[in-house]
């Protein structure tokens, strides 16, 4: 199988086909394109704007929540890599991170259960696993289920969804987070609008007004943006300052 069969222009007309056939779920158009041409499931398709992507990376593009998640256990049996990256683009992510930053539960079941790496690296948040993609960009449904299957925490991720136990586990052991990771955990507890995180963790010395290195917004900025009006109004009662808005 050469490279160059493996590569097509995403205005091909068997590009074409094969997106509509991933966007709409039709798991019948697809398993007749794998018949004809199984080398598909392998294919990248390369958009002439940059970056290449997979069917799988097709299936999973934003907004997600395609139809019929089946057709990843139809690309998956044609041989279909789930864990690889997105080609010719700033980050390394794959179709789990990218099902993760869109929020998309059924998706990352379907993933997982194929088969695919959920501690594969190359968010576009940290060069992290998905995990990282679903707390950064704030899906939390995503962010939970990642967590009970089994994902690896950090300790921004644990404030982010204000996992208590993993907190104060990392915070009080010895020697405790550097003031720059409690800061961070600070920050992304108001994003999650996790409150007695967000409390817990000034106690212990974070800094209010932590400006993210990503955005420049502070822990009352990204409270605000994200609607949790609790975690605002205690902020404000702290006397806490606004940076610089938006993402």
């Amino acid at each position: 199988m050469t490279t160059d069969r493996r590569t097509l222009r995403s205005d091909e007309p068997l590009a074409v086909e094969l997106t509509a056939a991933l966007k709409r779920g039709e798991v019948d158009r697809l398993s007749r394109l794998l018949a004809t041409d199984p080398w598909l499931a392998l294919s990248i398709v390369q958009n002439p704007k940059g970056g290449g992507r997979s069917p799988l990376h097709l299936f999973a593009d934003w907004p997600g929540h395609n139809p019929n998640a089946a057709i990843v256990q139809m690309l998956a049996a044609a041989g279909a890599d789930l864990d690889v990256p997105a080609e010719g683009m700033w980050h390394r992510e794959t179709p789990l991170h990218w099902a993760a930053s869109n929020d998309d539960l059924e998706l990352i079941n379907a993933l997982l259960d194929a088969g695919a790496d959920i501690e594969h690296a190359g968010s576009s948040i940290d060069a992290g696993s998905s995990l990282s993609s679903a707390v950064g960009y704030g899906q939390w449904a995503v962010a939970r289920r990642l967590v009970e299957r089994s994902a690896k925490t950090l300790l921004w991720h644990e404030a982010a969804l204000g996992l208590m136990p993993g907190v104060t586990g990392q915070v009080e052991a010895d020697p405790p987070p550097q003031p720059e990771e409690l800061s961070k955990a600070f920050w992304n507890a108001c994003h999650g609008g996790q409150l007695a995180t967000a409390q817990y963790l000034l106690g212990h010395g974070a800094d209010l007004n932590w400006p993210a290195p990503w955005s420049g917004q502070t822990p009352l900025d990204i409270a605000e943006q994200a609607g949790w009006s609790d975690v605002v109004a205690w902020l404000i009662g702290k006397r806490a300052g606004r940076g610089k808005k938006g993402l």
